[in-house]
């Protein structure tokens, strides 16, 4: 009889692992059939459209952080551009970095002069002023004497005439011409009329084919305290760095919000399948 219960106890203990197994297996195997309702993907075009407009918004703030790089370095540039004045001498402006000060001495051309039109200043509309200068050596620049206010009428200009010396040292730094970054904004001056010609965002062969001589490929910016000038609060170009940083981050947080919004709606799908 003791052997027989001692059997008997055997069994309900084999059988009780046997339960715990089977229980066990069942666990394993309900487990991933749950989690793989966890996520039920949307309709396949607005899963596409998801993916792209992610791959989009990622693009362009990878173009906005680069710019903003590009930006800073040009700020830097122009920082760092008047720490020194430098002689041009006989090197043109192309090969001298932009936003140097230089030195050159020359005659201006006061009969002949450009007004470049739509250009701000504080939030006020009015022209920037670009008038020839002749070098020693036959060259011919020119120079941006700042900014003058709108008169009000576009059928009166301002005066910008003044009395030139015979030979005049000018100071200032090298840029490039004003550009409006699309072409169908810009408006060449006359080539023929009167002087000053008006023009918006030029390029320089418009205003060396109305001035009739050929142009150094970039600009002086009048020193500010040069006399004959206009308002010469000069700016390095563009949008502050920071700015397109901050673009770039707004990209970034769409392609995370899309990519967010995704998911809940695959999570629904799925509660709503269970």
């Amino acid at each position: 009889m003791p052997e027989c219960r001692s059997q008997a106890y055997n069994n309900q203990d084999e059988r009780a692992d046997d339960d715990d197994g089977k229980q066990g297996l069942h666990v394993a195997v309900i487990l991933p059939q749950r989690s793989a309702h966890l996520l039920v993907a949307p309709s396949w075009p607005l899963t596409v459209l998801t993916v792209a407009l992610c791959v989009t918004f990622i693009g362009l703030g990878r173009w906005q952080w680069h710019r903003g790089e590009m930006r800073e370095a040009e700020w830097d540039a122009f920082a760092h551009g008047a720490d020194q004045e430098v002689p041009l001498g006989a090197q043109k402006l192309a090969d001298v970095a932009r936003f140097a000060r230089v030195s050159l001495t020359g005659h201006f051309r006061p009969e002949l002069q450009f007004l470049l039109d739509n250009r701000t200043h504080a939030g006020s509309a009015g022209y920037e002023v670009l008038t020839p200068l002749d070098l020693a050596d036959g060259r011919v620049l020119l120079v941006d004497r700042g900014w003058v206010a709108f008169t009000g009428y576009r059928a009166v200009l301002p005066d910008i005439s003044f009395a030139p010396q015979e030979a005049v040292t000018v100071v200032g730094r090298v840029d490039e011409l004003p550009s409006a970054g699309l072409a169908f904004g810009r408006t060449a001056p006359a080539v023929n009329g009167g002087w000053p010609k008006l023009a918006t965002y030029p390029r320089l062969q418009d205003l060396s084919a109305a001035l009739g001589r050929t142009l150094e490929m970039r600009i002086l910016l009048l020193d500010a305290r040069a006399p004959d000038g206009y308002v010469r609060d000069w700016q390095p170009p563009g949008l502050p760095p920071a700015r397109h940083w901050a673009y770039a981050i707004q990209w970034w947080a769409f392609a995370v919000t899309l990519v967010v919004l995704w998911v809940v709606l695959a999570v629904r799908r799925a509660r709503g399948r269970a």
